[in-house]
């Protein structure tokens, strides 16, 4: 007797056995039970998640022939069911769209389709990648699909149903399959193998579900693959051997020299996943999935549900998460996913993977936002940490302005060994600001530059901004920076701070002044040299000055 893969083998027969679908299972089963069945469905989603499987099963349920109608539980027995389930059924029409694409088959099937079925209560129309089907086709199919006689049902599969036009989905109900969870695939795939009786160890299948990408079908054929070679207990070695799976411990050994900011380590761990056979881009796949999951234990703790590791797995993993910060593993899987393209369509694709590796190793040697500003405004440029402790000051690697000023931020601060208050704040601020200097960063200290007191009553300090630096402002209000200034001005002062940011009055324009024409502003703003020298760091172009 021939061989059956897995894939076939163990297809679902009812609505109950699909796995990873169970709310389009409910939908069908209530439309069926309540005698709602519509007379043609789509269903669109990736490969392997189920759509000819479940169009399968609902044709069955609509012609199982021991059942006096429609049923939600199919005897999976009768002929009817039986042939259904080997694509021979004479009522239950198999097509494939893309290669029955042409309007003259679509004719045909109009022209059948009056005639009622030879023993069932329906015949079925499955027509699978219908996005193939020509516009003609489709045009032509409109009529009898909007009225088809009361024997006929349509039921469409698709995995581009942006490509199916638009008249053609109206008048289907609409089905969306999703990608199935790697638990469920799991699950699955530890029935499969105790049913077949082969030996395996637990950590493969964890991995094997990674692998089917939220694929059934997928996971089903690696899995027959593995089972191919012989070789019991099944290990995860035989993914890396047999189906090219990037050697886990590798990957994490080249973030670990990536975290440690070593280069040489970097470039000598690269070197090691390519003479294992990978190709560049498979490396790039490999570490922007090994960053995700330091994503999520950096934002969610290694105990989240969102990861899909062992327990050793996770141990290693949240060791690697502390040698980097948030703010980073967000900039590497950008990055990494625009270099996935670079490096399939570059000449010289090592060349790139490894500048961009040493790119995110040697970090810190790269100069941020804020850094930019202080020297813009003649201000020292502080060094730019990698990973900054958790005990530190916030992080100013990232710059954040908010849409609208936010409400003012206050800090009490208890203080010890306190100067003494100024008799003329206003008088004293370009040495309070000299004081500020030695308590915070250049980066935050330039952002005071050309501030004023307008007032200070209570403990609440206003401090005005000039109409002009309305972003020195709101970078002020933001990430923390309003509760560092507070607390330096309280040293400085002796006293209690709460802050409060203004801005000055816009200057009124002369009636009788010449408006300088836009052309000219822009020309100031571009030669402006804070705006020369975040262009020239950042290696940035200016695409469009818009006047408020």
């Amino acid at each position: 007797m021939a061989y059956t893969v897995l894939a076939r083998k163990y297809r679902s027969q009812t609505f109950d056995d699909v796995v990873g679908q169970d709310p389009i299972s409910k939908t069908l089963k209530n439309a069926i039970e309540t005698g709602r069945v519509a007379h043609a469905y789509l269903f669109s989603g990736t490969r392997g998640v189920g759509k000819t499987t479940m169009a399968r099963i609902l044709a069955k349920a609509l012609n199982c022939l021991t059942s006096d109608g429609p049923t939600t539980s199919p005897c999976c027995k009768c002929d009817s069911c039986v042939s259904i389930n080997t694509g021979e059924d004479i009522d239950v029409i198999e097509i494939d769209g893309a290669s029955n694409n042409r309007v003259d088959e679509i004719r045909e099937l109009r022209e059948n389709a009056i005639y009622r079925p030879a023993r069932a209560r329906y015949k079925i129309y499955i027509i699978d990648e219908v996005h193939m089907l020509t516009t003609q086709a489709f045009n032509a199919l409109l009529k009898t699909l909007e009225e088809p006689p009361e024997h006929v049902k349509f039921i469409f599969a698709t995995t581009e149903p942006n490509k199916v036009i638009a008249t053609i989905q109206s008048r289907c109900q609409r089905f969306d399959f999703h990608n199935i969870n790697p638990k469920q695939v799991a699950e699955q795939l530890k029935s499969i193998l105790k049913k077949e009786k082969i030996k395996y160890e637990d950590d493969l299948v964890l991995a094997l579900a990674k692998m089917a990408n939220g694929s059934m079908r997928d996971g089903l054929s690696l899995l027959d693959r593995l089972i191919s070679t012989g070789i019991q207990p099944l290990s995860v070695d035989l993914l890396e051997d047999f189906l090219g799976r990037p050697n886990a411990e590798k990957v994490q050994t080249l973030v670990e020299k990536i975290g440690d900011a070593d280069a040489a380590g970097t470039l000598t761990a690269t070197e090691d996943l390519i003479n294992t056979g990978l190709g560049e881009a498979q490396i790039v796949d490999a570490l922007t999935e090994q960053m995700r999951d330091l994503l999520v234990i950096a934002s969610a703790g290694v105990d989240t549900d969102l990861l899909i590791l062992t327990a050793d797995q996770k141990e290693r993993a949240a060791e690697l998460a502390k040698k980097f910060d948030t703010a980073g593993l967000i900039y590497n899987i950008t990055a990494l996913e625009k270099l996935r393209w670079a490096v399939k369509n570059s000449d010289t694709p090592r060349a790139l993977l490894d500048a961009s590796l040493l790119r995110f190793a040697l970090s810190e040697h790269f100069i941020n936002v804020d850094e930019l500003l202080a020297r813009s405004s003649g201000s020292a440029a502080a060094p730019v940490k990698k990973k900054l402790p958790v005990e530190t000051k916030p992080a100013t690697a990232i710059l954040s302005i908010p849409t609208r000023p936010t409400e003012p931020r206050a800090s009490v601060v208890p203080v010890s060994h306190a100067e003494p208050m100024p008799e003329d704040l206003a008088a004293s601020w370009p040495e309070v600001l000299e004081s500020l200097a030695k308590r915070l960063s250049p980066a935050t200290t330039s952002l005071l530059a050309g501030s004023s007191p307008k007032d200070f009553v209570g403990e609440i300090l206003t401090i005005e901004f000039a109409a002009t630096a309305k972003m020195q402002k709101e970078m002020c209000e933001s990430n923390g920076r309003s509760d560092q200034i507070a607390e330096a001005l309280g040293k400085c002062l002796g006293r209690s701070v709460r802050l409060r940011f203004t801005m000055a009055d816009a200057p009124q324009a002369d009636a009788g002044a010449e408006r300088i024409p836009f052309a000219e502003r822009q020309r100031q703003i571009l030669s402006d040299p804070g705006v020369k020298t975040v262009l020239m760091e950042l290696g940035a172009t200016v695409t469009g000055i818009e006047e408020e």
